[in-house]
Formats: C-alpha cells, sequence, structure tokens
C-alpha cells in the first residue's frame, strides 16, 4: 500500500502534464516536452504507472459514470442531492438523458483522460531500457485498465472511438467511432496478452493480477454472448483455488479488513489524513443532512424495492442497508442508504469525512455468480447462498418465484452486490433492462440503454455519429 500512494502528488503532476482541451478526444499533444523527456527508468515508470491507477478514484467515483449507470439507472436506488447541476442528475434515474447533460460529457472526458495516460505509457515502455519481467508486468497492468475502462465506455454510449496509442489533436479529428463488436475484439485481445503477462499475485497491493484479468475477460465474453470462453476463463480463476469467500459477508465491509483473500480486483485508499487518498463513498452515500457534522451528498439512497428483495433471515441486508442515523441531540432519523462503506471511526476534516473503505471492482461471490449464469449451474451460486444461510437452490425452502437458475442468479446478483455498481450492467448483459424496469415504472427504451454522445464532442467533430433516439 505505501509503495501505491507514495508518489501520489508526483502521479497527479505527471498526469496533469498530459491533459489538455485540444480535442475531443482530451488528448495531449505528443510532442508534450515533459512527456518526452520523462519516461526513461523504472522511477519514471513507477511513478506514471501510478498516475494510471490513480484514474480508477475518478471513474469508480460515487459521483462516477460506474456509480450512475450500475445503481442511479436501476431499481436499487435513487437521488436526494441538492448540490451540482440537479437537473442533469435526475436524468440518470428518469431515463431522459439529453446530449447537452453535462455529467455525460465530464464521464467522457474522464474516460479519455485515463485511456490516454494508459497508451503513453503502453507506447513509451516499449523502447525503454528496463527489466524484461517489470516491462511485462507494467504492460499487463495498462491493459487491464484500459480493457476495464473501454468495457465500461461501450456499455454506456455502445460505439466509440477506440484508440490504442498516443495520437496527436489533429490525428483525433480522423478517429471516428468504433463499432462495438471492434472495441470488444480488442478488449478480448488486450485481456488476453494481460493475462499472460501478469501474475498470479502482485507484489504491489492493489496492482491487477492474473486473476482479475482473466475474471474481466470472462464477464465481456458473457457480455458479447461468449459462454463457451467465458466459462473457461472463469472456470481458470475458480480452479486456482487462489480466491474464496470469506466465512461472514458482513467482514467484507470492515474498512480495516482489506485486500482478502474474496478480492479479486480493489481499488486502494488510505483514511484518516486530508492528504492521502481517503474513501468518498461513505460521504457520497450518506443522507444529505448535516446532522453529524458533514453534508452527506445524498447519493445512491436505497429504495424500497430493494429492501424487499431481501428474503427473510437474510443477513446481508442489515449489512447492506443502514436503516437510519441518530444527531449529536439524540434525534434517530428514519431512511435507507448504503452501508457497506461506512467507517465511523473515520476523521472529519473540514467537513469530509477522511474514511478508510476500499472498493472493490471484482470479487469472488461475484465470479460465482457468473459462473452459474453462464453454465446453468446452481452449484456455483448455493456456495454463495451457504454463506448467507439461506435455503440453496432446488431444496425445500428456496423461494418458487426464482424458479430458474437464471432469474435465480439475477436474484442472488442483485442482494450479495447491492449498491456495488453492478445491477444495471447486469440486467444489460442478459438483455433484461426494459423487461424488469419498465414493470417497474421507468421509461426505459431500446434506445435508452447507451448515453448520448456529448454536444460538445459532435461541435467538436461533425463526423461522430449520434445514438439514435437522441
Amino acid at each position: 500500500m505505501k509503495r501505491y500512494i507514495k508518489s501520489i502528488a508526483l502521479a497527479a503532476l505527471i498526469a496533469s502534464q498530459w491533459s489538455c482541451k485540444d480535442s475531443f478526444l482530451e488528448l495531449a499533444p505528443v510532442s508534450n516536452p515533459s512527456a518526452e523527456n520523462f519516461y526513461k527508468t523504472k522511477s519514471d515508470f513507477d511513478l506514471a504507472a501510478n498516475a494510471a491507477y490513480n484514474t480508477l478514484y475518478t471513474v469508480y467515483h460515487p459521483q462516477g459514470p460506474v456509480s450512475y449507470a450500475g445503481e442511479l439507472m436501476s431499481d436499487n436506488v435513487t437521488i436526494y442531492n441538492i448540490s451540482g447541476n440537479q437537473a442533469d442528475k435526475w436524468q440518470f434515474r428518469d431515463y431522459t438523458l439529453a446530449p447537452a447533460n453535462t455529467m455525460v460529457y465530464q464521464f467522457w472526458q474522464d474516460f479519455y483522460r485515463s485511456i490516454y495516460n494508459i497508451n503513453i505509457i503502453l507506447d513509451r515502455i516499449q523502447g525503454a531500457d528496463l527489466d524484461a519481467n517489470y516491462k511485462a508486468q507494467t504492460q499487463g497492468e495498462m491493459l487491464f485498465l484500459r480493457s476495464l475502462y473501454y468495457y465500461n465506455m461501450v456499455q454506456l454510449w455502445g460505439d466509440v472511438p477506440l484508440v490504442t496509442r498516443p495520437v496527436s489533436a489533429a490525428e483525433a479529428y480522423d478517429i471516428l467511432r468504433t463499432p462495438a463488436t471492434e472495441i470488444y475484439a480488442q478488449i478480448t485481445k488486450d485481456l488476453a496478452e494481460a493475462k499472460s503477462k501478469l501474475p498470479a499475485a502482485s507484489a504491489i497491493t492493489g496492482r491487477a493480477t492474473k486473476g482479475a484479468a482473466q475474471t474481466l475477460l470472462g464477464k465481456v465474453y458473457l457480455a458479447v454472448g461468449d459462454k463457451t470462453n467465458g466459462v473457461k476463463e472463469l472456470k481458470e480463476v475458480y480452479d486456482s483455488k487462489q480466491y474464496d469467500l470469506l466465512p461472514a459477508y458482513a467482514s467484507l465491509w470492515d474498512a480495516k479488513n482489506k485486500n482478502t483473500k474474496e478480492s479479486i480486483f480493489e481499488i486502494q485508499f488510505l483514511g484518516g489524513s486530508a492528504t492521502s487518498p481517503y474513501s468518498n463513498y461513505y460521504l457520497e452515500f450518506f443522507p444529505n443532512s448535516n446532522a453529524l457534522g458533514f453534508y452527506g451528498a445524498g447519493m445512491n439512497q436505497v429504495v424500497d424495492d430493494i429492501w424487499n428483495e431481501y428474503e427473510k433471515g437474510d443477513g446481508r441486508r442489515e449489512a447492506s442497508i443502514d436503516t437510519g442515523f441518530t444527531d449529536a441531540k439524540g434525534n434517530f432519523t428514519k431512511t435507507k442508504f448504503p452501508k457497506k462503506w461506512q467507517d465511523k471511526t473515520a476523521p472529519l476534516i473540514n467537513q469530509n469525512i477522511a474514511a478508510n473503505n476500499n472498493f472493490m471492482v471484482l470479487r469472488y461471490a461475484d465470479l460465482l455468480l457468473l459462473l452459474s449464469e453462464a453454465t446453468g449451474d446452481a452449484t456455483y451460486l448455493n456456495q454463495v447462498r451457504k454463506r448467507a444461510g439461506l435455503p440453496l437452490y432446488g431444496e425445500t425452502g428456496y423461494p418458487a418465484k426464482y424458479n430458474t437458475v437464471a432469474l435465480a442468479v439475477e436474484h442472488e446478483r442483485r442482494v450479495e452486490l447491492a449498491f456495488e455498481f453492478h445491477r444495471w450492467f447486469d440486467l444489460k448483459r442478459t438483455n433484461r433492462v426494459v423487461d424488469v424496469l419498465v414493470a417497474k415504472g421507468k421509461p426505459v427504451t431500446q434506445n435508452k440503454l447507451v448515453f448520448p454522445i456529448p454536444n460538445f464532442v459532435r461541435d467538436q467533430n461533425a463526423k461522430i455519429t449520434q445514438n439514435a433516439g437522441y
């Protein structure tokens, strides 16, 4: 962890040198002299890699693109937030997104800035005079990150410009939207290479590993309907015995319980100080109130629909959802909000909670449920239910309304992975978004399953097409 964060200030400086607003893809000029002179030593690439990993803080921010899509566009949460552009935030929840939405454009910028930083590293490390094993591992890590970002982008926008090398601002205008099929092909190619270069375990906490690359690759294959290859990748991770479920579900959410055997890829935070990369999930998901000395942002507030999804006796509900808070005067306010990332021992610094919670992007329960989804075999799903102390699928007491493995997995993923930014992506992968959400009053159509291309992007380059329905 120390090696991961100790040069954050320098890494942020490097990242700032790479970004500018010269084109709709947010690309810095290739001739940037800072970049030309920087990539020489292992220390240079260590700093650059840290800067690349730091982009996870933006993409997986509580008010980042994966959160807005995965939760706010699903049937799990709503929003009670009075800061920023409220109308733009409500558009995600209400399926009324417009090309002028400022957050959609911000998300587009965030992804392309991150990808540009990664592409620079991949380009410059090829010719660097460095240890071969170090080069291979760094390449594998950057390919994993780029694949993760393009996977999210193609889910959110469909066809997007595919950029896999540093390009100048002028060149960027010739890069138009690439068909989603080609982007998925690039992702699977990159992840196959990444898994061949990455170790089973990294010496640096929080770095991508072979298991992370294979788990993501398995999920990508399932997203394109290739269950055969999806199962192959996921089963190899399962058979490696490297990962396992923790005995107690609630222990996953202890702010001090990090990088456990259940974690496959985890974003690293360090609480306790204003100068450290502390976690924002507790504050952002707390109700919009200053009753405890800080203003909660009111993001991803829990709705009754998911509260009622939990079966009687399922302790995961208590571990996942708080039912209210008590202010300094002892007054209790009844309201439901996510509980998983609470850190009540964290110091309050300038009305911010310097929380210590990490964020798991991929974990073993996710992999087990994907295996049941892909194979139709409830054995994997039942491992998750056994930990929860619930009747197993196929046994007496299992809820009759989930009478197929597909419905059982859909239910189990919703309650097991609640508020971890999976729900909308799960429904989209199984072609269930419209059926499930329309039945609950969401005005969803097939055209609304992707974001609009931001107006600013098309103003900058008229050759960029718009998604249907916008």
